[in-house]
């Protein structure tokens, strides 16, 4: 009987969340041909500056070391819950700082060439 809940949780869980997203998948599928049906389309998506990779990245790196610090008594594997988001949230700083080197390079260039 004991065994039973950590089974269903270890194969519940991932279904809610695959299922969700296959949801979500099939009513942007659905909303793509109501539009088709109009004669319209989707509007093209904008680019971003990078900036949201930026804040993202500081948040969760954020919560991520509280979460470190939190549980750094216990210490062992347990570590791992806040290793994780703060690895996560500084890669996504990492990404921002690369992709915006890359774009100042670039405006740099246009402007020697003008």
């Amino acid at each position: 009987m004991n065994d039973v809940v950590p089974m269903v949780f270890g194969i519940g869980f991932p279904l809610i969340i695959f299922g969700f997203i296959a949801l979500m998948r099939y009513i942007n599928y659905r909303e793509t041909l109501a539009l088709a049906e109009k004669g319209l389309m989707r509007p093209a998506k904008v680019q971003s500056n990078g900036k949201n990779a930026l804040r993202w990245g500081i948040v969760i790196a954020s919560i991520g070391l509280a979460v470190l610090i939190g549980v750094f008594p216990i210490g062992g594997p347990v570590l791992l819950v806040g290793l994780i988001p703060t690895f996560f949230g500084l890669g996504l700083v990492l990404i921002y700082v690369l992709t915006r080197d890359s774009d100042k390079q670039d405006e740099e260039d246009k402007d020697q060439t003008e």
